[in-house]
Parts: C-alpha cells; sequence; structure tokens
C-alpha cells in the first residue's frame, strides 16, 4: 500500500510482530486507523501519522482472558487496572456457573459473593446489566457468558435439591433473554452448594435454548479430585445433547493422590476432541482459590485465608496458623470465619505444565478481583506464563504462548475480528519487551502491577503507557457473530 493511500491514525514501528496464529515472527509494521488494524508488515508511512518506536519489543494481539469473575468489576473499577497492566483487552466473564445476571436481591449466597457485594446485584435481566456496561464502558472487552447457579438463585427458594418443572421453565426462559441479549454461553458450576444437587437432565434441560446457537458450555466440573474422570464425562455428554462447544473451566487435578492424573484427563480430552467440539483453560500457579471449605482444606498442603467476615484478623494468613490461635480443628474453624475466601496450594506443577503444553489450552486468570489478599493471578497470569513457562522453563515459544492467549480463544469462543494481527481486524494490541516482561504479584503481595508491558491499545485507544491506565475506557461488549464492517 503506498503512503498515498494508506491512513492511520497511529503506527507501531520496527516491532516483531507475532500475529497470534502460533505462526512464526516477523519483522514490520502495524497502522491503526478508526480502531482497526490498516495495514501490517510492510508499508509506506503517511505523513504526519504518529510513529510509535517499536524496535527490540513484541507487537502482539492483545491479550484475551478466557476466565475471569470480572463481572462486577467491569462496573466498579473500569480502568481494569489489574487486566491491562498484564496485556489483556478482552474478558470472558460469568464463569463457574457465577454471573452477576440475571439476579436482583439483597442477599446473595456463596459463592455469588466472589463477584462483589450485594449492592452490584440489581440486575434482574441480562440485557441490563450489559445495558449498563455499554453505557459506562471498561477499559476492556467483554465476553459474556451466564451462570447457570446464577439462574437457580433467581428462580428457586431452596437450591439444595432439583429444580422442579416450573423452575426449569423459568430458568430456561432467563437464560434464553440472556442469549437474545449477547450471551455468549452457559456456565456451570455444580462443584458449588448452590447447583451440586443440580442432576445432569437439569442441566440439558435448563440449557435447551442454547441448541442451534453458537453457543459455549463452560464447566466448573462437580469434582477435580478423585472423581474428575466421570465429571468430565458428564459434561462431554451435556456438550453432545446440547450441540455445543465445552470448555474444561481451570482445568487441574486436586490433592497429592491424583497429582500426575492429567495424562489421563488430557488423553481424555484429545480423544473427545475428535469427535465433538471441546477446549480448556488454566493458570500458571500450583495453588487455586475460591470460598473457604473443609473439603479443599483437608486436600491442600496450605491453605491461605484471603478474606473472611467472621474473622477478619485471618485475611492474608494461613489457616493453621489461625487454627491454633483460635484453638479450633479445621471444621470449628471454617466455621468460625465464614463466610470467607482461600488459596490452596494443591496442584502438582508437573501437571499444571502438562496441561498447559495441550494444544487446546487456553490463558484464563480466574481472579477474584475483590479479594482484599487476591491470589496473584488477578494481577499476574499472563505476564507470569511469559516469564516461567517461555522465557525461563522454556515449556513454549512466545509464538505458542501468545497463540494460547489471543488466537486460540478467540477461535473457541468465537470472538470475530479480535485475537490476531491481519488488516481489517479491531486494533487491540500489546506492546511489551520480552527480555524483562515479568509479573511483580506474589502470594505474600498479590496487588501489584506487572512490569515490561510498556503499551496497551483497545480498540485502537491506549488503556495502558506501561506506568498507568489512561483515561480512555473504549471496551466494548461483544456479541456472537459479530461480523468485521471490513473484509478479512
Amino acid at each position: 500500500m503506498t503512503a498515498s493511500r494508506l491512513q492511520a491514525d497511529f503506527i507501531v514501528a520496527g516491532a516483531t510482530l507475532i500475529d497470534g496464529s502460533g505462526g512464526p515472527a516477523r519483522q514490520g509494521d502495524l497502522a491503526v486507523l478508526d480502531g482497526r488494524i490498516a495495514a501490517v508488515g510492510a508499508f509506506e508511512h503517511p505523513a504526519g501519522a504518529p510513529v510509535v518506536d517499536g524496535r527490540g519489543r513484541v507487537l502482539a494481539p492483545g491479550f484475551i482472558d478466557s476466565h475471569t469473575h470480572d463481572d462486577g468489576y467491569l462496573l466498579a473499577h473500569p480502568d481494569m487496572l489489574p487486566k491491562v497492566s498484564q496485556g489483556i483487552t478482552t474478558v470472558v466473564t460469568g464463569n463457574c456457573g457465577i454471573s452477576l445476571a440475571p439476579l436482583a436481591r439483597a442477599e446473595i449466597p456463596q459463592p455469588l459473593d466472589l463477584l462483589g457485594p450485594a449492592p452490584l446485584f440489581r440486575y434482574g435481566t441480562f440485557r441490563a446489566w450489559t445495558d449498563a456496561l455499554r453505557d459506562t464502558p471498561a477499559a476492556v472487552n467483554v465476553v459474556p457468558l451466564v451462570g447457570h447457579t446464577t439462574l437457580r438463585v433467581a428462580v428457586m427458594e431452596d437450591t439444595s435439591r432439583a429444580a422442579d418443572g416450573g423452575e426449569r421453565a423459568a430458568m430456561r426462559e432467563l437464560l434464553e433473554e440472556a442469549l437474545d441479549a449477547g450471551a455468549f454461553g452457559v456456565s456451570t458450576g455444580t462443584f458449588y452448594p448452590p447447583a451440586s444437587a443440580a442432576p445432569t437432565d437439569e442441566i440439558i434441560d435448563v440449557c435447551a435454548p442454547l441448541r442451534g446457537r453458537p453457543g459455549v458450555y463452560a464447566t466448573h466440573l462437580r469434582d477435580e479430585a478423585d472423581h474428575i474422570v466421570p465429571a468430565m464425562e458428564e459434561a462431554l455428554l451435556i456438550g453432545r445433547e446440547l450441540g455445543c462447544r465445552v470448555v474444561f473451566s481451570h482445568h487441574k487435578l486436586a490433592g497429592e493422590r491424583n497429582h500426575g492424573r492429567s495424562r489421563e484427563t488430557l488423553d481424555l480430552i484429545s480423544r473427545a476432541a475428535a469427535t465433538q467440539p471441546v477446549c480448556l483453560d488454566c493458570h500458571p500457579y500450583p495453588a487455586t482459590s475460591t470460598m473457604l471449605r473443609l473439603d479443599r482444606a483437608r486436600l491442600a498442603s496450605r491453605t491461605m485465608i484471603t478474606w473472611s467476615k467472621g474473622y477478619p484478623q485471618a485475611t492474608g494468613r494461613d489457616f493453621g496458623e489461625v487454627m491454633a490461635e483460635l484453638g479450633l480443628d479445621d471444621e470449628a474453624a471454617i466455621a468460625r470465619l465464614a463466610p470467607a475466601g482461600a488459596i490452596y496450594f494443591l496442584m502438582d506443577p508437573a501437571d499444571v505444565n502438562r496441561i498447559f503444553a495441550h494444544p487446546l489450552t487456553m490463558v484464563g486468570s480466574d481472579g477474584l478481583p475483590f479479594d482484599p489478599h487476591p491470589h496473584p493471578r488477578q494481577w499476574g497470569t499472563f505476564t507470569n506464563v511469559l516469564r516461567t513457562l517461555v522465557r525461563e522453563r522454556r515449556l513454549l515459544s512466545l509464538e505458542a504462548a501468545i497463540h494460547k492467549m489471543t488466537g486460540l480463544a478467540a477461535d473457541q469462543y468465537g470472538i470475530a475480528g479480535r485475537g490476531r494481527l491481519r488488516e481489517g481486524y479491531h486494533a487491540d494490541l500489546v506492546l511489551f519487551d520480552p527480555a524483562t516482561v515479568t509479573d511483580v504479584a506474589t502470594f505474600s503481595a498479590p496487588i501489584q502491577a506487572s512490569h515490561g508491558i510498556q503499551a496497551v491499545w483497545v480498540n485502537g485507544k491506549r488503556v495502558w503507557d506501561g506506568e498507568r491506565t489512561g483515561a480512555e475506557r473504549p471496551g466494548q461488549v461483544l456479541a456472537p457473530g459479530d461480523a468485521l464492517s471490513r473484509s478479512e
């Protein structure tokens, strides 16, 4: 393209371009015009276009966080500092069966409180929440899922049993409205009390509106420990019955006696992928985080309290230390701290590495943004991957890691026009130094922005300059099948 024909709002020049496809890096320039990528590669620069020096830096598509609980955080903290500072430009919300909408009530049960304080739950329909996001945009794009647990809590007085016919119909109606409002699919969290009594047939029945739509079924399995294989087989059955893609959320093997079983579970996923659409997400840490539960505390080699309403002094401390201080056994101590959240060290790093290496694994932070002492994954997942799995352990090439963070997630979720450096695509971009990019958040000091991410653009607007967020809030609520206004 000649300079006389090309127009650009700005150009990133001389960068190492990693396009998100998994293909090899190349040197080149990239031009942006009106929020889209106008040119990639070698081209004459139009006179007067601002130039960002990309020499010695990698320019990649903006990272897609395929598993978040940012539903309420997007409204409460629209600058999305924990995410844009690690290069994230799109977040998938509504995971693990819990979404902020459709639910309007003053009291919410665990684990819905992981999404933030009760006043955030004020949207009786899914469209009311997405309209609120459009009225007050955040710095990042949103791929919304609707949670099955949220549907249960919205229509059932007693969630300790299977839903009856009327309740199932009411949930289907809410789900239909959510899908019409732009939800990309449904998530379940039968691991948690409000949904653990839901049998397989209830999930299939309630999720019937997914049939015939290009949706996903994302699941926090009933069991990620001893009975993980039957739980995975249930999820695959549900996916087949609904005709939709199955996403295994934060795939893990919990507890020492299950260490090493990722060979078995990944083989199951690979075999299933030959006959039905399936993928998974994972974060790079050997610890997970959720509500404080006795079964998880007994499986973990170490448990750290992230928050506690019953005993706030426990926040940020080891559960064993708190038990000793209170003079209580584990069961009584959990009752004393409740409601509470915790980090559990219960995974084998070798399993984490093996899961990450699987070709269908996307990157998802699974962060809990409102925790006073959160898991560091909320602030450092993507830069941790670039530091530990790429630069230090060389488990993944830089191209492969970025593919998992961008193009793979866009393909699996059906996010059109994003996830690749391609002319006509939306200008979600991250510029970083591959030699120095690193996470700073730790388990002891988790609220720290990453280093080495030098610039982030969302829909062509800069939202991070390497040190601070900007004033722009260009994030969009995406919808399934969003078409490109320009040809690919």
